[in-house]
């Protein structure tokens, strides 16, 4: 990466004052906050880890920061993404996170893409970018961010969160490794519980991101050592650090053009939870309702959430038999018990996790129904009482 061109960059007095912590550290200095001033970041993701990301590029001066995302403001989005309010909330997230950049630093150019990074749309919107920083939150666009910046030669600087562990780390600078000596291929469909059903503590993310911030910086000034060659991880619950050293594999295909990486991901045109869904009998929430207005006695629905879910929502009968006994099979005498001469039909919060536990119940010859949309789609279209979380 070429260090950005300070030659027609000026402070103004405003920014001399802004940045005089900056300017002050020999490391930085007035030649550093230029180049701060002249680089160009693009964000994808303003979630979790894009919020605290944002907020520390745009009070460091970077000069002009892109935005990539496509969706809205949720209640449930304030636990962790830190640069939305509740004021925001039903609103277009790229627009609150430029309100509140500007309201860090109005000399810094926010530019909008309200719309998801695709193989059509990525070249063309990296291009214009010195450095991009991956906040996002699914395997498919995390490979097409990794092949586009390895296609247009753009340092990849990567975060990830999941439940209380983080990873961060640099790709493709300086020769370094990309996305790709890491994780060569996706793991399978629903294999990885999203946010969504594996939740992430609050706090996580702001250390991730933070971390994304503080190499960013690194790169556009030129200081210090960068994390590329090394994957850094975090857990949150020993508060620990370790690395892992990564190397490029000199046997990784040559990536020559982008994909349609959600068949490579396995993923196709599902929705979130749902991958697996279309393996098994599925039933609505709609019908699951008519069923359980009737008589119930030949009927069991089971719940595979986690029990911390049960205590904020319940589908009123279901009884509640974790995932992860399921297919650690201690639960499966206890299911065929339950299930015996029934109708079984299992639910969980979207409709993967029911999936998953009733192909591992189907290997015991238990053959039972997946709820689609699971208990957040019985909040949305049958009980609006039943908490959404």
């Amino acid at each position: 990466m070429l260090p950005p061109d300070t030659s027609a960059v000026q402070l103004s007095p405003d920014e001399v004052v802004r940045f005089s912590r900056h300017l002050i550290l020999p490391e930085i200095g007035m030649e550093g906050q230029k180049r701060l001033k002249a680089a160009s970041v693009l964000c994808v993701g303003t979630g979790g880890l894009g919020s605290p990301l944002l907020l520390y590029l745009a009070a460091a001066g970077v000069g002009r920061l892109g935005i990539v995302d496509f969706d809205v403001v949720d209640h449930s989005n304030l636990q962790r993404q830190v640069i939305h309010g509740t004021s925001w909330v039903g609103k277009p997230k790229i627009e609150s996170a430029k309100a509140r950049i500007h309201e860090i630093n109005p000399h810094c150019q926010v530019d909008l893409y309200e719309t998801a990074l695709t193989s059509e749309n990525a070249l063309e919107i990296i291009a214009g970018y010195d450095i991009v920083c991956d906040g996002t939150d699914n395997f498919p666009t995390r490979y097409l961010v990794n092949d586009a910046c390895v296609l247009l030669g753009k340092p990849n600087v990567y975060g990830s969160i999941f439940r209380f562990e983080g990873q961060a780390t640099v790709f493709n600078y300086e020769g370094g490794p990309n996305y790709r000596d890491l994780f060569p291929e996706p793991p399978p469909p629903g294999m990885v519980p999203s946010c969504a059903e594996g939740g992430v503590v609050g706090v996580l993310p702001g250390i991730i991101g933070v971390i994304q911030a503080t190499e960013t910086v690194k790169l556009i000034t030129g200081i210090g050592t960068s994390l590329s060659g090394r994957l850094l991880l975090f857990d949150a619950l020993k508060m620990s650090f370790r690395e892992l050293k990564l190397r490029p594999n000199p046997e990784r295909p040559v990536i020559d053009k982008l994909i349609d990486y959600q068949e490579f991901c396995g993923v196709g045109g599902s929705a979130p939870g749902q991958e697996e869904a279309g393996s098994v009998p599925t039933i609505s929430v709609i019908e699951l309702k008519t069923l359980l207005d009737g008589p119930q006695e030949d009927l069991l629905l089971l719940d595979v959430r986690n029990p911390p879910e049960a205590e904020i929502a319940v589908i009123p009968g279901a009884v509640l038999v974790p995932l992860d006994r399921i297919e650690s099979g201690e639960a499966i005498e206890e299911v065929r018990r339950l299930a015996n001469g029934k109708r079984l039909y299992v639910h969980c919060k979207l409709g993967g996790r029911s999936a998953k536990a009733l192909i591992a119940l189907g290997r015991h010859g238990i053959d039972g129904v997946n709820v689609q949309g699971g208990i957040d789609a019985w909040s949305q279209e049958v009980d609006p009482a039943v908490p959404r979380y």
